[in-house]
């Protein structure tokens, strides 16, 4: 017991030895304010009155505890200009005890240290068990945001955010974070937006997988687009679109045919679950124009065609909705010269087929026709090979 203390007199001193029982009923009343207030400690308490500036607390102490205006921990919900209206006489509630008693014997409260010592109790649970944590989004500052946790401040780096927009445009919005740290002696909270989408996706990925099989037609979103071929976001897994997947035709590069953010139908024609890898496909989802092809044409037809582009070998001429032929540059040279007519991309030329295999999927062209008998020896040239094949 703190012997300055005034209220712990001897009490021998104040009464005589013939006043037993008067001592003992002023001992037993002074007993119920026998406490040692410590700075930190939490204690329980009632409002006897409050002004606009203070409120005392009834905390069972020597005189009436004061608890100034700032020290009132109201929540997110009060209008803050209307904090002690809230404070009628007679409410109870817990008080931390920021300043121990004074020469007058006044001991100074906090409702808002109360307040933060439960939120940062709350906080350490939820970062023990790696919850996720909603919190609106104060501002933007430098390296990253400033977010509401629970009444505290709390700082996400700009490395552990996973946003579509700019970061300006995140402020009011509440986001998913998850806790990184906790110092409640610096008041430092620092927590991360990408740790929760990165697991966001993982599982997403994981129930995908799951369900995903091949010959599955998925409609999809093109998010990236290179020279080898589209990769496409089908809901927490990028599939990739191979240029030659794309179509029956010539494909020269994939932004000829797709531009990123449009959507997609794309079927799945191969999964690789250990390296979580999905190959995708469009043209699949049309029939081989080369089965056909067989149908429609043959050897030593006169066909029309569109020049698609041009080598050095020669120029490859679409006969065929989906199917390109090979006219050779020797061809073309000649035709050129006997003609003046330049070849071009785009051009629409009339041609023999001089070499025919659907199977080999290769057709050469001619502006010479044939004879029956180079025919002839062309059919039997194909026949014996087939046996061939087939043997």
């Amino acid at each position: 017991m703190s012997s300055h203390n005034p209220r712990h007199r001897d009490l021998d001193a104040l009464f005589n030895d013939e006043d037993d029982t008067l001592k003992q009923k002023f001992s037993e009343l002074l007993a119920q304010y026998d406490y040692d207030f410590n700075r930190g400690d939490i204690v329980k308490g009632k409002i006897m009155m409050a002004d606009n500036n203070v409120a005392y607390v009834e905390i069972h102490a020597k005189t009436a505890a004061i608890l100034p205006r700032k020290e009132y921990a109201y929540t997110r919900d009060e209008n803050e200009n209307k904090v002690f209206e809230s404070l009628a006489p007679g409410t109870e509630m817990e008080f931390y005890i920021l300043r121990e008693e004074d020469e007058d014997g006044q001991i100074t409260l906090s409702r808002r240290r109360v307040f933060m010592a439960q939120s940062w109790n709350e906080l350490q649970k939820l970062a023990d068990s790696d919850e996720v944590i909603d919190c609106t989004v104060s501002a933007v500052v430098k390296g990253g945001l400033l977010v509401d946790v629970q009444g505290l401040r709390g700082f996400v780096p700009s490395s552990h955010l996973r946003l579509r927009t700019p970061m300006e445009q995140a402020v009011g919005q509440t986001l998913p974070f998850k806790i990184l740290s906790l110092d409640p002696v610096r008041n430092n909270i620092i927590l991360s937006h990408r740790k929760v989408m990165a697991e966001r996706l993982a599982e997403q990925r994981r129930d995908l997988f799951k369900d995903l099989e091949e010959g599955h037609v998925i409609e999809g979103e093109v998010v990236r687009l290179t020279d080898f071929g589209a990769f496409i976001d089908l809901g927490g897994i990028d599939g990739l679109l191979p240029l030659s997947q794309m179509s029956w035709r010539w494909v020269e590069h994939p932004s000829d045919i797709l531009k990123v953010g449009e959507k997609t139908k794309v079927e799945v024609i191969g999964i690789d679950k250990d390296k979580q890898r999905v190959s995708l496909s469009i043209k699949s989802q049309f029939p081989d124009p080369w089965v056909e092809v067989v149908k429609a044409l043959g050897l030593n037809q006169k066909v029309e065609g569109t020049v698609t582009r041009i080598k050095h070998f020669g120029a490859f001429v679409e006969v065929f909705p989906g199917v390109e032929a090979l006219l050779p540059s020797r061809d073309i040279n000649d035709h050129t010269n006997q003609t003046g007519e330049k070849i071009e991309v785009g051009s629409k030329i009339e041609t023999y087929i001089v070499k025919f295999n659907p199977e080999e999927r290769r057709i050469s062209l001619s502006f010479t026709q044939l004879s029956e008998h180079q025919a002839d020896q062309m059919r039997q040239y194909a026949a014996q090979n087939a046996a061939s094949d087939n043997g």
